[in-house]
């Protein structure tokens, strides 16, 4: 069943008005007709079983037949801390991740990143969360996942002291995995930091330290940027029994 994700005060008195983006989507691309059914999502964790009963050039407005709690978030919310990749690697980041479970993406600037975002930062933004969206869509999910503004990685790193833990995937750790670090966290939030393709430099692994976030081992084997976020994540979600 088609789901779309729409603002709460689209959805008022058992009627859901779907329009922009939506409403071109069922109309032009679904070629839905009166009486189809469709799933929609207010973004907060709450989906809106509905059936269409009328079809315009602007909006589609459906009538509500069923309302029931989406139960696919994850209670522990993590957050992605994603070194800027080459190419349209972080499309792919961003993705899967959502697929997986990521709460919130944030897009970090680093001494060894070769990609530099001036100039063009709002339209990769816009376009990121965009993907964002067709993935929590495709997969079923209570929220769209927000990619947020890039940012330095000092400033992540202060980002991530407010949560209630934090991890950095680091070659040279060679005990601390990441069961360790999940049996022993009692909190309800996490920030992973993942490095681009040249990783971290000594000084931003030193700062993350000296900051409360703890270094860990992926395993044996280097992991490439675009796959370690998500290796990451699903062995997190696993430990902490969110699968």
């Amino acid at each position: 069943m088609p789901k779309f994700f729409v603002k709460s005060e689209n959805i008022n008195d058992h009627t859901v008005i779907l329009d922009g983006e939506n409403a071109k989507h069922i109309g032009n691309v679904l070629r839905a007709k009166v009486g189809d059914v469709i799933t929609v999502c207010d973004g907060e964790g709450r989906d809106y079983e509905c059936e269409i009963r009328e079809i315009t050039k602007k909006e589609i407005i459906a009538r509500v037949t069923d309302i029931f709690t989406n139960d696919n978030e994850p209670s522990v919310k993590i957050t992605l801390y994603q070194g800027l990749p080459k190419a349209d690697k972080m499309e792919l980041v961003i993705q899967k991740c959502i697929e997986t479970g990521i709460d919130r993406i944030v897009p970090v600037k680093t001494e060894h990143a070769v990609v530099k975002l001036e100039g063009k930062e709002e339209k990769k933004i816009q376009r990121w969360n965009k993907i964002a969206e067709a993935a929590a869509k495709q997969c079923g999910r209570g929220k769209i996942p927000v990619v947020e503004n890039a940012v330095d990685f000092k400033e992540a790193v202060m980002d991530a002291k407010k949560l209630d833990g934090g991890i950095i995937p680091y070659e040279k750790e060679r005990e601390r995995g990441l069961k360790q670090f999940a049996k022993n966290f009692k909190g309800k939030s996490i920030g992973i930091f993942i490095g681009p393709e040249g990783g971290f430099s000594n000084e931003e692994i030193d700062f993350a330290k000296e900051n409360g976030i703890e270094p860990v081992t992926l395993g044996k084997r280097i992991l490439r940027t675009e796959t370690a976020g998500l290796v990451a994540l699903v062995i997190l979600l696993y430990e902490l029994e969110e699968q």
